[in-house]
């Protein structure tokens, strides 16, 4: 299977119905992508595939010929973070931090889609990535910032 992941071509050799968490972290080594719960309920596995928030862990490597995958790793090009990586720094939001780059991915497709997100579409698209030290208030907080941080340029 051929795919890219954050910017760089990969062919990997895999059992097709290897889940791409599995792919991304045993396979290439990128482990901010976590296994959480396997069934795709907790969001802690969180990456875009062509663009768009997805559970690496029910995607099956059959499926993800010529696909583009973006992992938190590879948010932000290059030496400068995302600005949703910035406001997660400035508001402090990790306390174990397990579920935190699943948090940002999902983060980062919401403020995509919605530049400037109210509280009610926060909790509706981040409702579904689940943080077991409650920092909850902390996300939303950094959400609006990281929005505004996007608007400004």
């Amino acid at each position: 299977m051929q795919f890219t992941v954050n910017g760089t071509p990969h062919e990997v050799d895999v059992e097709e119905d290897m889940p791409l968490l599995w792919v991304l972290r045993d396979e290439l080594g990128l482990k901010s992508v976590k296994y959480g719960c396997g069934i795709a309920q907790c969001g802690a596995c969180t990456v875009h595939i062509d663009g768009f928030a997805t559970r690496s862990c029910q995607v099956p490597a059959s499926t993800l010929e010529g696909a583009e995958i973006t992992t938190l790793e590879g948010l932000a090009p290059g030496d400068t973070l995302h600005a949703v990586q910035e406001a997660w720094i400035a508001h402090q939001v990790a306390q174990c931090g397990y579920c935190q780059s699943g948090q940002m991915m999902q983060a980062a497709d919401l403020l995509a889609g919605t530049p400037d997100p109210t509280d009610e579409d926060i909790d509706s698209i981040m409702g579904g990535n689940l943080c077991r030290c409650g920092t909850y208030p902390r996300i939303r907080a950094a959400i609006h910032d990281a929005a505004a941080r996007l608007r400004e340029g």
